[in-house]
């Protein structure tokens, strides 16, 4: 999709959408330079942002509870294998092993997050032991084929781009309202 579009688009819906504000960021890192087309869409796009006639679609926060249960319990043996062998285990690859087979424990709030972590620790404990030392097991077993694996990279200037632009949208409100 073009930019122009796009931004026609979230001036005749009144929002801009993660996905609108995702395709805009890639044409941007995309293009080495931006037509007068192109620049007079973003300056529009951003006046009706600061004046609130476009709002960003709020995004959620949300969090796993179980990632924090699994990492720690995924450490503590880990470091007690590293220790007693002197062998090399990729926490990453035991903790993703391990969370693929566990239930999800997602919260939106510091109590909701508190209580799903209570609720863990009382009810599935065990089963996270279980399987963090399945997934230790597992890595053992196959650790030269993993050991040949490219790792999963994050994209750090994609983030950057990212915080920027949510950053942007925050303030852009907080500027209207001044």
């Amino acid at each position: 999709m073009q930019l122009k579009t796009i931004v026609e688009q979230a001036l005749k819906q009144g929002y801009l959408t993660p996905l609108m504000e995702g395709e805009i960021t890639q044409i941007c890192e995309a293009s080495t330079e931006l037509s007068t087309e192109e620049y007079s869409a973003l300056d529009e796009l951003m006046t009706a942002l600061l004046n609130g006639t476009v709002v960003a679609s709020y995004r959620k926060q949300f969090i796993n509870v179980m990632e924090e249960l699994v990492l720690s319990k995924a450490l503590t043996l880990v470091t007690e294998i590293e220790v007693a062998s002197n062998q090399s285990i990729d926490i990453g690859n035991i903790t993703a092993y391990a969370l693929n087979r566990l239930p999800p424990l997602y919260a939106t709030t510091k109590e909701g997050a508190n209580y799903q972590k209570q609720r863990a620790q009382n009810e599935l404990q065990e089963l996270i032991t279980q399987r963090v030392q399945e997934a230790i097991t597992h890595h053992i077993k196959s650790d030269k084929v993993l050991g040949k694996k490219p790792a999963l990279e994050t994209d750090t200037e994609q983030d950057v781009v990212k915080q920027i632009s949510i950053l942007l949208q925050a303030y852009a409100v907080a500027y209207e309202k001044e």
